[in-house]
């Protein structure tokens, strides 16, 4: 048999971590103290990894180590109930004689929260390795004291993965089904008809669960006919065979309506098929094959829903992430109509699985009982032919890949790893809609990203987390009295909302930000939170350019700013170089003195050494005469030492058009020569002289060596001053590791060429054989 190998040498690639990004930055971060976040701990409680919404939206349920709480969605630091279930000492002694940690693992980390009627909820921990589920009265908010057995339903270990859905009262989990989690499995726990995967090699070959959701039939039962559960998890790849363990990314789905084969596949799932997530840029060879989260966008706008996943390289020493969307139908028609793969029998073949040609048996193996299976007499799964139950039972994987939208992420970033995400619809001003998403990282911050005219924007960076614990878990709440994110994480839980509009203090600021939760108020003279779901279209009142363009905003009618007077704004990717000033401009003079000169200590004198990701402070500022009326406004002749440029004799000397106001002189930043897509902050202060002050400051962090370059520009002319900032490597650095890990994948790289070569050349003779 004869097999392509394309598909093996992009894995490989893979493998190896090829990765070159060019990755925006958050336009604006803002520190933990910076901006009002509701926080609750509960002292002596951690891990707080799992959250829920009351279908009213009004309560915010909490499960965490040992306990379960009810907070208040509008403000989580208002706690309402609490329920504790602990380990007994005798299970933790029990816990404790197999190895594992009394004061850590033997304990009861809750890990599913699922409604369960009206006024219950349905609970399950890992009870010190012995799982075991229970039903939490919401009107009592007590433990019923059921005990139900969790093995199937939660995981063992907390350092297991897991996920879980409830679906009409039947709960649909994916985890580990023994103690040592080598067992996986996808189950569905009822009292009817219980069903689970088979436990093979082809069926979960070492998953990491990530998400579960139902996706219900369509009103005009256009699609399968039935209800579907997908499930979204990471799993070694049964496709390849190398020395290393290759992940890939799949989504797997089964038919509610599945009720298990009379004899073949008793009591196991029949509709049980698996497909591949691709998340690649492939011009810059980046393969993003470790999926780390899943959120399902519904809106009434919406033709289908739309999958979101966060992904991270396999070897992700180098901090990249990325974000892929899914339309509901590209998954659904690789497992309606695809091909499916079969087991190859190629000696020495890296490739384990190939695509089947052969004929497929009727009804399809793997589809729901629809109308079509109806029309021919097949109601229910248990009268399907042994022949399809053996198929599907053999054949589990689809040989079609579920490809993204558009081909590509929506987002690529470098420098963070990303663990969650949710995503929120909104209707711009101007009636456009954006998908906003939400994305937690592994340090405890929250950005806020969009899409606009096809390129990534970041809004801004929020640190969430004082601490820099990883976001272990997202919830959006967008219909209950204001749009909210929560954010779990081993520390607590805070609240934060979508917008921090009122942090933008000038109308150029406010629009630059690009946020489409945000505009301009001319009437309060400030940056407010457009109303959710608003269909007002555009008002004169407000101003909103999602392009960035500051022109519509008002020019001040302040007089002239008075001696002492300050200002402080914010200056980002895409501003205009003469921006509307708050203060009026003044008549050009015939004076010929020069008018804009950068001031000591220049940036060549901030040299520093800084540890890799450590932060640093840079500062550049400068003086300018602003006004021809002030006798005596000559500004000094100084140079920036070593950077080779006069920062002054740089200007010219002939009279500008106007002289610069206030606000006209600005700072440009670059690092290693492009400009930073960051706003940068900028404050101006007059002085009686007829002097104005400016200063810009930037704070960083970075992992190797840059050059940063300041420059004052105006309409009287610029300067610049540059600095090279040193990271020091007292021990080995992040990169150092990562250099080392891709010399040694490479010697394997190099074995696996060596070794394919003689196959190559066997399939190309195969492939000339059958012309």
């Amino acid at each position: 048999m004869c097999v392509p190998v394309g598909g093996l040498l992009a894995t490989l690639a893979t493998a190896l971590g090829v990765v070159v990004a060019f990755a925006p930055a958050p336009r604006i971060t803002w520190e933990h103290g910076e901006v009002r976040l509701e926080k609750f701990h509960e002292p002596g409680i951690f891990n707080y990894s799992v959250l829920l919404l009351s279908e009213d939206k009004s309560t915010l349920y909490v499960g965490a180590r040992e306990a379960v709480f009810a907070l208040n969605a509008l403000n989580v630091s208002e706690k309402q109930h609490e329920a504790y279930w602990k380990v007994s000492e005798d299970k933790k002694a029990k816990c404790a004689e197999k190895g594992k940690s009394r004061q850590t693992e033997c304990l009861n980390y809750i890990r599913v929260l699922q409604p369960l009627g009206p006024g219950a909820l349905y609970v399950c921990g890992t009870n010190a390795f012995q799982p075991a589920c229970d039903h939490l009265n919401l009107t009592s908010f007590q433990f019923l004291g059921r005990s139900e057995d969790g093995k199937g339903r939660c995981p063992f270990d907390p350092a297991q993965s897991y996920t879980s859905v409830m679906v009409d009262g039947e709960l649909y989990s994916g985890t580990s089904y023994n103690f040592l989690g080598s067992e996986p499995i996808i189950s569905r726990n009822s009292s009817h008809s219980p069903l689970r995967t088979e436990y093979a090699i082809p069926w979960l070959n070492e998953p990491n669960f990530v998400f579960a959701d139902v996706i219900r039939e369509s009103p005009d039962g256009t699609d399968s006919g039935d209800d579907r559960v997908y499930f979204f998890f990471t799993e070694v790849a049964v496709e390849y065979e190398f020395v290393f363990k290759l992940m890939i990314p799949r989504v797997a789905r089964v038919c509610k309506g599945d009720q298990g084969g009379l004899r073949t596949l008793q009591k196991k799932w029949t509709s049980f098929l698996k497909a591949r997530l691709i998340c690649s840029r492939p011009e810059s060879n980046l393969v993003f094959n470790v999926l780390q989260a899943v959120f399902v966008l519904r809106a009434p706008d919406l033709k289908e829903p739309v999958f979101y996943g966060v992904f991270t390289p396999q070897l992700n020493n180098v901090g990249l992430s990325a974000v892929c969307a899914y339309n509901l139908s590209t998954a659904e028609a690789v497992f309606s109509r695809g091909k499916y793969m079969q087991s190859a029998t190629v000696e020495q073949s890296h490739t384990k699985w190939v695509r089947y040609n052969g004929a497929v048996p009727t009804p399809r193996p793997g589809a729901c009982i629809n109308r079509e299976a109806r029309a021919a007499n097949f109601s229910s799964s248990l009268g399907l032919p042994d022949k399809t139950l053996q198929f599907v039972k053999d054949h589990p994987l689809m040989d079609g890949s579920v490809t993204p939208t558009d081909n590509r992420p929506r987002l690529v970033t470098g420098n963070v790893n990303y663990t969650q995400i949710v995503v929120d619809r909104t209707r711009a001003l101007d009636g456009t809609v954006y998908d906003v998403m939400f994305i937690g990282t592994d340090r405890g911050a929250l950005h806020k990203a969009v899409n606009l005219e096809n390129d990534a924007h970041i809004i801004e960076e929020t640190q969430l987390f004082q601490g820099f614990e990883p976001v272990q878990t997202l919830l959006l709440n967008s219909e209950k009295g204001g749009r909210l994110v929560y954010a779990g994480s081993s520390s607590g839980v805070v609240q934060a909302p979508v917008a921090f509009c009122g942090k933008h203090g000038t109308c150029e600021d406010c629009v630059l930000a690009r946020d489409p939760y945000c505009a301009w108020s001319r009437a309060a003279a400030a940056c407010v939170a457009l109303p959710p779901h608003q269909t007002d279209g555009p008002s004169r009142t407000l101003i909103q350019k999602m392009s960035g363009d500051a022109s519509a905003c008002p020019a001040s009618s302040l007089p002239f700013p008075p001696p002492g007077s300050s200002s402080l704004s914010c200056r980002g990717p895409g501003s205009s170089s003469s921006p509307r000033s708050p203060w009026p401009a003044s008549a050009s003079g015939p004076d010929r003195s020069l008018r804009v000169a950068l001031l000591p200590p220049f940036l060549s004198d901030q040299a520093q050494h800084v540890h890799a990701l450590g932060t640093f402070h840079l500062f550049c500022q400068a003086t300018a005469c602003f006004t021809s009326a002030v006798k005596g406004c000559v500004l000094p002749h100084l140079e920036a030492p070593g950077s080779g440029l006069s920062t002054s004799n740089s200007l010219k000397a002939a009279p500008p058009a106007r002289w610069p106001r206030p606000a006209d002189v600005h700072f440009v930043w670059e690092k290693n020569g492009r400009e930073l897509e960051m706003c940068v902050p900028t404050q101006t202060h007059a002085l009686p002289d007829g002097r104005a002050h400016v200063l810009s400051w930037l704070r960083d962090a970075i992992r190797e060596s840059a050059e940063y370059r300041c420059s004052v520009l105006s309409s009287a002319g610029n300067g610049t001053s540059k600095v090279r900032v040193t990271v020091v490597r007292h021990e080995a650095t992040h990169q150092e590791q990562w250099t080392r890990e891709l010399a040694a994948w490479k010697a394997v790289a190099g074995e696996h060429d060596r070794m394919m070569h003689s196959w190559r050349k066997a399939w190309e003779s195969c492939d000339k054989g059958a012309l």
